[in-house]
């Protein structure tokens, strides 16, 4: 009994061990320094400056239509079981 407590012990203190000296090896040193001609002058927005509007509204116009569809779906369902609630199982 003792020899298996003693491998299982040894084992994992062992596996903890790889695991953490495998992260702590795995981590990158500094990345190097930028070319001299990089960037601009001036302060620039996150992004460059990149118009949101046109993906906002792609994305309103989609989630509307999502949901146009599911609530049709739903008002045909409710349509062929005569306005039963799909839990009701009377």
């Amino acid at each position: 009994m003792k020899k298996i407590n003693f491998r299982l012990v040894f084992s994992i203190v062992l596996m903890w061990g790889l695991f953490t000296v495998s992260g702590v090896l795995a981590q990158e040193g500094d990345p190097p320094p930028p070319p001299g001609g990089h960037g601009s002058a001036s302060h620039e927005p996150p992004g460059g400056g990149a118009p949101v509007e046109d993906g906002l509204i792609i994305l309103i116009a989609l989630c509307s239509a999502w949901g146009w569809v599911k609530m049709s779906k739903g008002n045909k369902f409710r349509e062929l079981n005569n306005g039963k609630n799909e839990e009701s199982f009377e």
